[in-house]
């Protein structure tokens, strides 16, 4: 898997996740209208961890290649919070043989606070068989944990 993160002249977030892999070993959601929807890690998506500098508090948003989306507000550690209303992302997906590529773009208004932000990008990636693999730039202790704040490895300067 490949990724990709920059700031748009307009302040939003463009994220880009490429998967590289054989499709008939993989199940991959149809494609479909944009649309929230709950539990979306527990088959392929793709995620982004959102934290502004020197804040405990986070973001995490959900991908699916369905077009379905989801944004979770953190205040800490797997700590929920009540999330004020964000704008909708945008999400672009193109399949190619062997390869699926999805990009999104998250409005400025759909952003933690601060500069520089640190992200965490991750995905689940679900087998036919219905097993599950997890993906990150860095997994920081022996099993996945995309919350864990030292995955939050790249790190953006706000334009």
């Amino acid at each position: 898997m490949r990724v990709g993160a920059l700031f748009t002249p307009s302040g939003a977030l463009a994220l880009r996740y490429v998967l590289e892999a054989d499709p008939a070993r993989l199940r991959i959601p149809a494609a479909g209208p944009a649309s929230r929807q709950e539990r979306l890690w527990r088959h392929t998506c793709f995620e982004a961890f959102i934290q502004g500098e020197d804040a405990p508090a986070y973001l995490e948003y959900n991908f699916s290649p369905s077009g379905q989306w989801q944004v979770y507000a953190m205040t800490d550690y797997r700590q929920g919070a009540p999330l004020q209303a964000v704008p909708t992302p945008s999400l672009e997906r193109l399949d190619t043989p062997g390869q699926l590529a999805l990009s999104c773009v998250l409005p400025r208004a759909g952003l933690p606070p601060g500069n520089p932000l640190r992200l965490g990008l991750t995905a689940v990636i679900e087998a036919v068989d219905g097993g599950l693999s997890y993906w990150a730039l860095c997994h920081p202790s022996d099993k996945p944990d995309f919350h864990h704040t030292r995955a939050f490895v790249l790190t953006l300067h706000r334009p």
